[in-house]
């Protein structure tokens, strides 16, 4: 093989090489399809649970030792009549009322600080529920945050951008994701862009809060997973 013909088959393979990359490039940023999964509801934001310390065996102290009976009895002498000397009822009264009035002022309600509110646990993969009102079906899928877009039947993208669970001290268990779902027909070669109609966050909680409402399509958000 002579000098230019190495140098043109080199360059030739430099050429494939960057347009595969590109291609892979491409593909990665396709949407890919959505699959069901089972995990029931109840078990998403279930967190684990630490093990309870074992019981410490409590230490046995010995019973005190009496001491021994006297030899003799002991003379028990009654002790002496006490007298109480009656006050005027109108003088004990005014004295009772100034020191309630007194130990009112002094006391002092204590203000204890606020305890800081809990934090949200972000969870890395959205389970989100999607029905198709015209052929009944509904799926459960799961949307990894910040991954790949999910496509559920053929025109319905899903992108999750946050998912999180409710804090310790929250009144109600919740799961909370920020999604953005698109409407595109499937293609490699997308003749339009895709037209976004919804973004925001949906609660599993309140589904009918803030869900996706389309003509075709409903979709809510389930719950989050680690």
């Amino acid at each position: 093989m002579t000098r230019k013909g190495a140098i043109v088959a080199g360059v030739t393979a430099v050429a494939l090489l960057a347009s595969g990359a590109v291609v892979a490039s491409a593909l990665n940023d396709l949407p890919q399809d959505a699959q069901p999964v089972q995990n029931p509801t109840a078990e998403l934001n279930r967190q684990p649970t630490p093990p309870a310390p074992a019981a410490q065996p409590v230490p046995q102290e010995p019973a005190p030792e009496a001491e021994p009976a006297p030899a003799r009895p002991v003379a028990i002498t009654p002790p002496a009549p006490v007298i109480v000397i009656a006050e005027d009822p109108t003088n004990a009264e005014d004295e009772v009322e100034d020191a309630e009035e007194e130990t009112e002022e002094r006391v002092e309600v204590p203000t204890e600080p606020a305890a800081p509110p809990g934090r949200r646990q972000r969870r890395r993969v959205a389970i989100v529920e999607a029905v198709d009102k015209i052929t009944a079906e509904t799926m459960r899928f799961e949307v990894e945050v910040g991954g790949r877009p999910v496509r559920f039947q053929k025109t319905l993208i899903f992108t999750a951008r946050a998912c999180e669970v409710s804090a310790s001290d929250e009144l109600v268990e919740d799961s909370i994701a920020y999604l953005e779902v698109s409407l595109q027909p499937r293609g490699v070669l997308q003749a339009s862009e895709p037209r976004q109609i919804f973004r925001g966050w949906m609660f599993a909680s309140a589904p009918a809060v803030s869900g996706l409402q389309h003509p075709i399509y409903d979709a809510w958000v389930v719950g989050c997973r680690a």
